[in-house]
């Protein structure tokens, strides 16, 4: 699999698929199968049994996109950013925005 670009937290748009065009925060990657689940996107609905205390019922959540159909978003500019991998004089890795140089937490 390919190096996951994206990172728990970070802010994606959907590129493809039946929720292109949604913005969501990232909730979780599981880069060795190349999924992504994004919050509030690709919702689904769910039977789940009464176990313990949690009742039972319908109940929503989030199926997984694939990294491929998904993209690191700005929020301030609107766009969609393109990120590289540098290294900085202490050692740490960090993301880079490659239109502007910029870092991108």
């Amino acid at each position: 699999m390919a190096l996951a670009r994206i990172k728990k937290g970070d802010v994606v748009v959907v590129t493809s698929g039946g929720s292109k065009g949604q913005t969501g925060k990232v909730l979780r990657v599981n880069a060795r199968d190349g999924l992504v689940f994004v919050e509030k996107v690709n919702v689904v609905k769910r039977a789940v049994k009464p176990q313990g205390e949690r009742p039972g019922g319908v109940v929503e959540k989030e199926a997984p996109v694939h990294l491929s159909n998904v993209a690191l978003w700005d929020a301030a500019a609107g766009v969609v950013v393109h990120t590289k991998t540098v290294v900085g004089t202490d050692g740490s890795r960090v993301r880079v925005n490659i239109a502007n140089g910029t870092t991108v937490a």
